[in-house]
């Protein structure tokens, strides 16, 4: 159906605000490129060559390893082997995405999966450095994953509205604060267990999860790194520069309503800062001009013919 899930999976690179889709299709594109590479390797007898170029986009815990594939910090947590391992990360990367990218937009819900990812990540080789239980296993220990960023999602959305209830099969109505809860419990539990360095990275996601949603509360974007950086591949791709708006004075790309002499004044008398102009861009690529208020569009207007 147009508009719906598989329209916007397949169409996922063809339109912005977006990253939610993206995120899916860029996780489901990966597995699908290894699983072929693994069939293929496997029988033509070079199972090993494919387990060797499967570990160089893996997460190592060896320090000397990650000096020698730096990108692995990135790649690890798009990548996925098993079957029900992406079918539950994307299942819980939508659901909890959904709701993140509604309430935040589609830049910060990027963001919380990318922060998510490398808080895990840091974490995991922090444990595999220091605590004696892991350093005997640190050598060989390779991970992969979108767990740590999907957790960072799941808790984040769980701050953000903790009281929003899903209907689970079986259980019925369950406010998401418990899903989120049960989750991190069980990560905590088997810390110790067969896959010790992805439950580290779970408790790290869920950790940046937390902060994240909290620190914005306060005013605070700790994803701002991240936006900058996706920002300038956004217009490295598009093949444009990326233009401030102070500079848009003889074409403004956007249409404002008819200011009234009132409104006039009152812009003279106040002003518009950098500051407020940034939100109001940042507000456009979250939500859509159309997401603005008519000050906003007024104050926006009145900016770019300075």
């Amino acid at each position: 159906m147009y508009g719906g899930f598989w329209y916007y999976l397949k169409n996922a690179f063809n339109h912005k605000d977006n990253s939610l889709y993206k995120l899916l299709a860029i996780n489901l594109l990966v597995f699908l490129v290894f699983l072929v590479l693994r069939v293929f390797l496997t029988i033509s007898g070079e199972g090993a060559l494919y387990q060797q170029l499967l570990s160089y986009f893996m997460m190592p815990a060896e320090v000397s390893r990650i000096i020698t594939q730096p990108w692995s910090i990135f790649t690890y947590m798009f990548m996925h082997e098993g079957i029900f391992h992406i079918l539950f990360n994307m299942l819980f990367l939508y659901w909890f995405g959904l709701l993140v990218q509604e309430y935040l937009g589609s830049r910060k819900l990027a963001n919380l999966y990318i922060l998510g990812g490398l808080a895990g990540a840091v974490l995991y080789v922090i444990m595999y450095n220091v605590a004696p239980y892991f350093i005997e296993q640190r050598d060989a220990a390779l991970m992969l994953g979108a767990s740590a960023g999907v957790y960072a999602i799941v808790v984040g959305a769980a701050t953000l509205t903790p009281d929003t209830t899903f209907h689970l099969l079986l259980l019925g109505p369950v406010k998401i604060k418990y899903i989120a809860i049960f989750y991190v419990v069980i990560a905590f539990a088997n810390s110790t267990g067969a896959n010790a360095g992805g439950e580290l990275a779970h408790l790290g996601g869920a950790a940046i999860g937390y902060l994240y949603i909290t620190m914005l509360r306060k005013g605070t974007d700790l994803g701002t790194p991240v936006q900058a950086v996706g920002r300038f591949f956004e217009n490295v791709f598009a093949g444009r520069p990326n233009v401030k708006v102070t500079y848009r004075k003889k074409n403004p790309p956007y249409k404002s309503e008819p200011l009234r002499e009132t409104d006039t004044k009152t812009s003279k008398k106040e002003g518009t800062t950098q500051e407020e102009i940034d939100k109001i861009l940042d507000k456009i690529a979250d939500k859509g001009y159309d997401s603005l208020s008519k000050e906003e569009k007024r104050k926006l207007f009145e900016y770019s013919n300075k």
